[in-house]
């Protein structure tokens, strides 16, 4: 078992996620078990990237459903392609078919538009990823369909007939914690959270995702958004934030990081104006020197 996880770690590593222990154990029971892998963790720090590297490490189709305000069951789950109906509908109407004849055409899965949860139910071959990205920010109406579809795979469409996964994909849903989701979901997955990675940790994924920036540079900037996350601020930077920095200046030539350098694309890492202007440039070469010394 124990190489079993570090073979999923290693795979995972090769795709250029690095991970530790805590996630590959995850990762593996989720695949062993068959159960939903809940990951929740700040903004920026990873957590769709593990739904579309376990596609890779499984070899199959990442089908993506992002949540937000407001979504309901059909635009998730399918629609009828109108247009092509009423297309159809006047081609034929001079035919000789009956009505029921002409509605069991029309409503045949050919004009069936699949959303993303009927798409991972009825895909064929392979079993794909099903990532269910930013669930928090769903409805709890939502969540409780979403419940019933997690439990069975199967759907009910009513022209149809029921529509069941002859292989039940594997399932990521991602949560930055805008609300509390229910007991009940979390009951249904196993769980994983994920902090901001340490020092080392971050650095190696710069490395990793960013190899062509210098050394120095890549140290300095790393350090310097640790510092930055002890400061309260309104858009904490991540993972994300730091690897789009290091590679901004590395676009611009920068071999090492300095106050000018901060200054020309500090919008890179702190997204708000309110953020910006708590660290004025005082406060922001007070941390660098931290981060230097670091």
């Amino acid at each position: 078992m124990r190489e079993e996880i570090q073979r999923i770690q290693q795979a995972m590593e090769r795709e250029g996620y690095v991970t530790d222990r805590a996630v590959a154990t995850a990762v593996h029971l989720s695949m062993t078990l068959g159960k939903p892998l809940l990951v929740e963790g700040h903004p920026g720090v990873g957590k769709t990237e593990i739904a579309k590297v376990l596609a890779v490490m499984q070899q199959g189709d990442l089908i993506r459903l992002q949540c937000y305000e407001g979504l309901d069951a059909t635009t998730a789950l399918y629609e009828w392609n109108y247009p092509k109906q009423l297309l159809h509908i006047r081609l034929q109407q001079d035919g000789d078919q009956s009505v029921a004849t002409r509605e069991a055409d029309i409503f045949s899965e050919r004009f069936l538009l699949k959303r993303p949860l009927l798409a991972a139910i009825t895909h064929q071959g392979r079993p794909p990823v099903l990532l269910i990205d930013e669930v928090d920010r769903a409805d709890e109406e939502f969540e409780a369909f979403l419940l019933e579809v997690l439990s069975d795979f199967q759907v009910t469409i009513p022209e149809v007939g029921t529509v069941r996964a002859e292989a039940r994909p594997s399932v990521v849903l991602t949560s930055n914690r805008a609300r509390d989701l229910s007991d009940a979901l979390r009951r249904r997955c196993l769980y994983l959270w994920i902090d901001y990675p340490s020092l080392e940790k971050e650095l190696a994924i710069v490395r990793e995702r960013v190899p062509h920036a210098a050394a120095r540079l890549a140290e300095q900037v790393t350090a310097l958004v640790q510092e930055l996350r002890g400061v309260e601020l309104y858009k904490v930077p991540g993972v994300s934030e730091t690897l789009d920095w290091v590679a901004a200046l590395a676009a611009l030539d920068r071999r090492e990081l300095d106050m000018a350098a901060i200054e020309e694309t500090v919008g890179v890492v702190l997204k708000t104006r309110e953020d910006q202007e708590t660290l004025r440039s005082d406060r922001l070469a007070e941390l660098l020197g931290k981060a230097l010394r670091r």
